[in-house]
């Protein structure tokens, strides 16, 4: 699906002989030129949501750690002493994990996992290397984060309405499919070192590292 930079310059060499070779008998080349664009569109698509993904969970993990004034109030960083994960967790309201998510709020072991994972899902996006590890990863912080508000709710804990605008598929479920897709059709490979990545030889080895 997705394609080799240096594979671009002879599809573009093939469309323009495809075309003129269409003229000069007569036909249309409209086809056999969609035929061939179409991949290499494909390819710079699906590198294009890789790249503004990883600006998603980089853009979180800065904001975090330095206190950026958008999420986290300046001087509330990571760096500044504050908790990533004190002011989600401990507000979380409806669930069956309610409980647990408050004890887990502030936690050095929940921070510290948090944002390694963004951060680490962040850089692997943006590089386009291990992007099944990235995938995987993904998956559980925003299945996680999914249980945390638990959409399914109609009300919270204090009989408030939840204000859940879909009680199965909500922004976190829509991450999980965009990361699971880029890493299915090897996205990395464009614009990004995924054909370098496959290349090592501890990735040989071990497939699940691609």
């Amino acid at each position: 699906m997705a394609l080799h930079q240096h594979r671009q310059p002879v599809t573009r060499f093939i469309m323009r002989r495809k075309a003129a070779s269409a003229r000069a008998s007569g036909t249309q080349a409209g086809t056999d030129v969609r035929e061939l664009t179409l991949p290499l569109t494909v390819a710079r698509t699906a590198a294009m949501t890789r790249l503004l993904t990883a600006f998603t969970f980089l853009w979180a993990f800065g904001d975090k750690a330095l206190g950026w004034g958008y999420t986290t109030p300046a001087g509330k960083g990571w760096i500044d002493g504050g908790s990533p994960t004190k002011g989600f967790l401990s507000h979380v309201a409806a669930g069956p994990m309610e409980e647990t998510f408050h004890s887990w709020a502030g936690a050095a072991w929940a921070d510290w996992t948090f944002m390694l994972g963004l951060l680490g899902i962040g850089v692997a996006l943006a590089s386009g290397v291990a992007l099944r590890v990235a995938a995987a990863a993904g998956t559980v912080m925003m299945a996680l984060m999914w249980v945390a508000e638990w959409p399914l709710a109609r009300h919270l804990s204090d009989g408030s309405l939840s204000m859940s605008t879909n009680p199965l598929v909500d922004y976190h479920v829509l991450y999980a499919a965009v990361l699971v897709t880029l890493a299915a059709i090897g996205a990395g490979r464009t614009w990004g070192l995924g054909t370098i990545w496959e290349r090592l030889p501890l990735v040989r080895r071990n497939r699940w590292l691609l």
